[in-house]
């Protein structure tokens, strides 16, 4: 076991019963998104990358994550032509010039996780995303908030450098999967507003998980902890928004 883990299994004991702890954020976020699927919906996975879901060592994590199979089909659309390779789609489109080349009104529910903070064009994005929905299709953003500790450090480190500051914070994190931030619509706020000015009927909630990205010390950690235990709602580092665009 390495230091991170027995870190991680000091403050969270529970996680050594299936993997995960009570905050986990994935677990979160995807039991809430499995639960608007059915067998006829097509779902569409925004920036949906190269799959790595399905490298999740935890297998009630990977199995939440991992929608093929649950629903009538898996669309996946991305600005990098690589993620055509991801096994839990079913078929992949490339997203030219902000146009996702998917048919009005023909989505049943669309992810956008860990999309948002990428994102140039707000009003473009949610555009598109309210245009491929069908009336009554639902919308699941997961993205950090800028507001948290993490958001104001990634901010604060410069672009060219992300790479290698995750590098050292999430070993696993291999560099193709690391893309410019620019956080245009990552507060509550904002990204409630942006969801009502395209149609969505919306609730955006902040949550805190584990420290995860601090388990390389000890003292971090421990602070990370009594933050994830203690932070005030507008301070949680992610953003979760349940959306469904407006029937009339």
């Amino acid at each position: 076991m390495s230091a991170g883990d027995a870190r991680v299994d000091k403050w969270y004991p529970e996680r050594r019963f299936g993997g995960f702890t009570h905050v986990d954020g994935t677990v979160v976020f995807y039991t809430r998104v499995n639960s608007l699927l059915d067998r006829s919906t097509v779902v569409l996975d925004l920036g949906c990358g190269r799959g790595v879901a399905a490298e999740d060592p935890v297998p009630l994590r990977r199995e939440l994550q991992v929608l093929r199979g649950k629903c009538a089909r898996v669309l996946g659309a991305d600005v990098d032509p690589a993620a055509a390779g991801n096994p839990n789609i079913d078929e992949f489109h490339l997203i030219a010039d902000g146009r996702v080349p998917v048919p009005d009104a023909t989505i049943g529910l669309c992810l956008a996780d860990f999309v948002v903070e990428h994102v140039q064009d707000v009003d473009g994005f949610f555009s598109e995303a309210a245009r491929v929905l069908e009336p009554g299709g639902y919308l699941c953003i997961r993205t950090p908030n800028t507001w948290s500790y993490m958001g104001v450090a990634s901010r604060l480190v410069p672009t060219r450098l992300h790479a290698r500051v995750l590098g050292r914070v999430q070993a696993d994190r291999k560099e193709e999967d690391i893309f410019p931030t620019v956080y245009r619509c990552n507060t509550a706020h904002k990204l409630g507003a942006a969801l009502d000015r395209h149609g969505f009927e919306a609730v955006v909630q902040t949550q805190e998980p584990e420290p995860a990205y601090l388990s390389f010390s000890g003292v971090l950690y421990a602070l990370g902890v009594f933050h994830q235990r203690h932070a005030p709602r507008p301070f949680r580092r992610m953003l979760l928004a349940y959306a469904q665009k407006r029937r009339t």
